[in-house]
């Protein structure tokens, strides 16, 4: 099945050329994950850290910045404003997501987005060999080599961008 799954993603690492694991996280009837993908994750032996979720915030200025950060990583608020110097921050709503990204809650990746998101990466998701991302498509996630990551998103701000647990 998955060797037929297409996305932006992975579209994207076919022309540049990488390598790439799709996985397989389960949905109920109502498209909603039977198991979270930390859970996905540890029944496969792998560590949960090592999904990269993509937070999605909109500014003051009404423009949206996507943060790409590893694992349980909480955003860091001061932080974020002082580096987008902007005085006001918010989480996105759950209907601008899909709208400003092109991916549904849950499949939202740290690449392929449209222009007009501004992308940060914090450090920490290059602590690993091997991360998982979201694949734009609810259901699936995909393994990549954190390198080739980095590769992919050369022109993203990275720095640290969340608080010290």
């Amino acid at each position: 099945m998955t060797d037929q799954l297409k996305s932006p993603v992975s579209r994207l690492f076919d022309e540049m050329g990488i390598k790439y694991e799709w996985i397989e996280i389960p949905l109920d009837p109502d498209k909603k994950p039977v198991r979270s993908l930390e859970e996905v994750l540890a029944a496969i032996g792998r560590d949960p850290e090592q999904i990269v979720r993509s937070l999605l915030f909109r500014t003051g200025s009404g423009d949206f910045v996507l943060l790409a950060v590893a694992g349980g990583g909480r955003a860091d608020w001061g932080v974020l404003r002082k580096q987008l110097s902007e005085r006001r921050l918010a989480m996105a709503e759950p209907e601008e997501v899909l709208q400003a990204t092109g991916f549904p809650i849950g499949a939202v990746p740290p690449i392929a987005l449209p222009d007009s998101i501004r992308i940060l990466v914090d450090e920490g998701v290059f602590n690993y060999a091997r991360v998982v991302i979201g694949s734009g498509i609810l259901g699936y996630a995909l393994d990549i080599n954190a390198d080739d990551l980095r590769r992919v998103m050369s022109s993203a701000a990275i720095g640290k961008f969340v608080k010290a647990s």
